[in-house]
């Protein structure tokens, strides 16, 4: 599916997303009309699927980050449904991951201190519909982030 190129682009597309066309021709040692017609394929077959910003949480004030395991209420048939739609609403909640098991999703929410993390607990996570039971696990640090897949 993807040959040498392929995954030189990508690789230096995972390192450095701003680069130009010319600048990723070189480092993926190719020409800038190539480097833009693989660029170009890749992003069509889903590939490539955006470039985006990296937050840093912790510079804006966000110096709390909680990761809550939400066990839902399965005596009714729409909660998770449900769910879902009222946690997507919550500003501090930068991330909502559905699984299956015991556990039903997995909310990450961040909070500029503990005071703040408390009101949004108590004024947005509790007021969730269908919810059986709440784990908090306060993150102390992130030993690894990676955003990269080796290619």
């Amino acid at each position: 599916m993807l040959d040498d190129v392929d995954r030189r682009l990508l690789r230096q597309l995972q390192a450095e997303p701003t680069l130009s066309v010319q600048e990723l021709a070189e480092r993926a040692r190719t020409t800038p009309a190539r480097a833009a017609r693989r660029i170009e394929r890749m992003e069509a077959d889903g590939i490539i699927a955006g470039r985006e910003a990296l937050i840093d949480w912790a510079a804006l004030g966000f110096h709390v980050r909680v990761s809550l395991r939400i066990t839902v209420d399965k005596t009714v048939p729409t909660a998770l449904d449900v769910l879902m739609a009222e946690a997507r609403t919550i500003p501090e909640a930068i991330e909502l991951q559905a699984f299956l098991g015991r556990v039903d999703l997995r909310l990450e929410v961040i909070a500029r201190d503990m005071a703040h993390y408390r009101q949004v607990y108590r004024e947005r996570i509790l007021t969730l519909p269908h919810v059986a039971d709440i784990e908090a696990l306060l993150t102390l640090s992130t030993v690894k982030h990676q955003e990269e897949v080796p290619v």
